[in-house]
């Protein structure tokens, strides 16, 4: 057995065998080393675009004919929100790998949103021959200092003999601590350099230390302030969903009665139909879960990090409360909101270390009041159903996909108005169902994620969605190429109100109804036809009639991607809304084209 480890700090570069290989180890190329490796490491899919600096991995692919699958991305943006999507559907390490300069700069943003929403992901980057590094050859880039700041960490290799090593190091990193993405600058010689072969069985990286368990002391102090507690709250975040503990925090609320909000990415971690569900909290959260946090005494945050869309003006958040926060990061503690209690460990192992502690709480008052606050705004946010032959509004469009998607529904968005549509309204019956992004809001993100979370889930029951606006879908409509060449039966929703519907609406709001550049209805394409140029089936829809006939048509292809186009007014807006910088509790609940403000 052998084991990888990290050597001194050369060039921040790549870990060596504790061991040296057997005598009998097979002597491979680099190409086919890294071949061999990530079928070792029980890679699936590789989203990928080849190039010069990696034709030999290319050439070995075609040899080799590996076990994992290569997806032609027709972008390395693309490659790398396709890994994104895949990573988070199934909780696995995505995988991209892409040329040098041009291509590793193409992944830069797909990497930094890897980074802010904890996905994990190995890029890995052609580079130029050893030699040339530093000397402004043809497509070279400082791959290492261009990412280091969006990356958990960076290698680059230096001899085929440190290939295996450290790619079983990069997803090691990739997939333990707080996950994130880890880049691997391969140049272009010592893919054809020759080495023994043997894959590390497990790893050790001197200084990488991971937290599992809480220390006792401060598990007890929290089941201590939870027993004191008289309205505590469940304020959960990705990170529940990333450590597979959404067993352990739904057996802990519902034994505690502890009422439960969600961020973004937290949606699907905690039953929604629950009595203690609150939904989403934040800017465009519910008016009761935000209530709830300006007014619990104990707020217990799991695998969140208290960003600035969920808090608002921090000095008024959570005014009363006393604060637990269970993280794997430390870096996340009390970096944002002071935490009384820091507990550093998997989200959940902790909770299966707090729950034999306590007992079920009398809850009844507090989540009467909430409920009182539920019954107050409820009636101010509600939208009502259409006219089945009048005009077709997006959040009906966005149920409607909903209803129709169910339990089997995974759901990809785009960045913008229908995001925060979507979180309020699709609904998530299984856990890693909501899908998007939410640290860095990428637009072009929604549909590629779709397909890497399709091939993904390949052979299941899930039906994955993809909804986008008419901005974002252009960003990177070119995978539609991919989806069909795959027959990937995605659905691919449009929600075309012919703007960019988010930066008009703080326009409308809070710029005097200055509207500069977001008006796309003289430019925008003929979607219909351009995914059926792709050989996509396209439907569009105008009324809530229309739009029930393109979802029932749209499921019954099931051979291809299926788009529909719902043509929506460009006057509806997000809410309830917090106004940036304000506080939680200065909610607009609702505004209706033609009303005051």
């Amino acid at each position: 057995m052998s084991t990888a480890t990290l050597p001194k700090p050369a060039h921040r570069a790549t870990p060596t065998p504790a061991t040296a290989p057997a005598a009998e180890a097979p002597v491979l190329t680099g190409a086919d080393i890294f071949v061999k490796s990530l079928e070792a490491e029980g890679v699936e899919f590789v989203f990928g675009h080849p190039g010069g600096a990696i034709i030999k991995i290319y050439d070995a692919l075609a040899r080799i004919q590996p076990s994992f699958e290569h997806i032609l991305v027709r972008h390395e943006q693309a490659g790398a929100h396709a890994a994104e999507g895949y990573a988070k559907a199934t909780g696995k390490v995505g995988t991209v790998l892409v040329t040098s300069g041009p291509g590793a700069t193409n992944t830069v943003t797909g990497i930094a949103d890897a980074m802010l929403d904890s996905v994990p992901i190995v890029v890995f980057t052609g580079q130029v021959s050893v030699p040339l590094i530093g000397g402004d050859a043809f497509q070279e880039v400082d791959t290492m200092g261009v990412t280091r700041s969006v990356t958990k960490h960076s290698f680059q290799v230096r001899s085929a003999a440190d290939l295996a090593p450290t790619i079983k190091a990069a997803y090691h990193i990739a997939r333990t601590g707080r996950p994130g993405p880890v880049v691997v600058d391969l140049p272009k010689d010592i893919l054809v350099e020759e080495a023994p072969f043997e894959y590390p069985e497990s790893v050790h990286l001197r200084g990488y230390a991971v937290p599992t368990a809480g220390l006792p002391e401060k598990i007890e102090r929290a089941a201590g302030m939870i027993r004191g507690a008289e309205r505590p709250l469940l304020y959960v975040g990705g990170g529940t969903i990333s450590s597979n503990a959404t067993e352990a925090l739904t057996d802990l609320a519902r034994h505690t009665r502890i009422p439960v909000t969600t961020t973004l990415h937290g949606l699907g971690a905690f039953p929604e139909t629950d009595e203690l569900a609150l939904g989403m909290l934040g800017m465009h959260g519910t008016y009761w879960a935000n209530m709830a946090v300006q007014n619990c005494d104990l707020l217990i945050a799991v695998g969140a990090r208290f960003d600035d869309r969920v808090t608002g003006q921090l000095e008024a958040w959570a005014p009363h409360a006393e604060v637990i926060h269970i993280e794997i990061d430390p870096s996340c503690v009390s970096k944002n909101v002071y935490a009384d209690c820091a507990i550093l460990g998997d989200v959940g192992t902790v909770l299966g270390q707090i729950a034999p502690l306590l007992e079920p709480k009398d809850t009844a008052s507090w989540l009467a009041t909430i409920d009182a606050w539920r019954q107050q705004a409820e009636p101010e946010m509600r939208t009502p159903p259409g006219d089945p032959d009048g005009p077709l509004g997006a959040v009906e469009a966005i149920r409607k996909l909903g209803a129709k998607a169910g339990d089997t529904g995974v759901l990809t968005t785009d960045v913008g108005q229908h995001q925060m549509w979507s979180a309020q309204h699709f609904g998530f019956g299984r856990t890693r169902s909501h899908i998007t992004s939410g640290g860095l809001g990428t637009m072009g993100f929604g549909f590629p994620a779709a397909i890497g979370a399709a091939f993904g889930l390949r052979g299941t029951d899930a039906v994955v969605v993809s909804i986008n606006g008419d901005g974002g879908f252009l960003m990177n409509m070119q995978e539609l190429g991919v989806a069909r060449a795959h027959g990937l039966p995605i659905k691919v929703a449009i929600i075309n109100n012919s703007r960019l519907g988010m930066v008009r609406q703080w326009q409308e709001l809070f710029h005097a109804e200055r509207y500069s550049h977001t008006d796309l209805s003289d430019t925008n394409p003929d979607f219909v036809a351009l995914a059926e140029a792709f050989g996509c089936a396209a439907f569009r829809a105008s009324t809530p009639a229309e739009a029930d006939a393109a979802i029932e048509a749209a499921w019954a292809v099931t051979d291809r991607p299926a788009l529909i186009e719902f043509v929506v007014p460009h006057q509806e807006m997000v809410f309830p809304m917090v106004p940036a910088g304000a506080a939680t509790d200065n909610m607009i609940l609702r505004r209706w084209p033609g009303e005051d403000a």
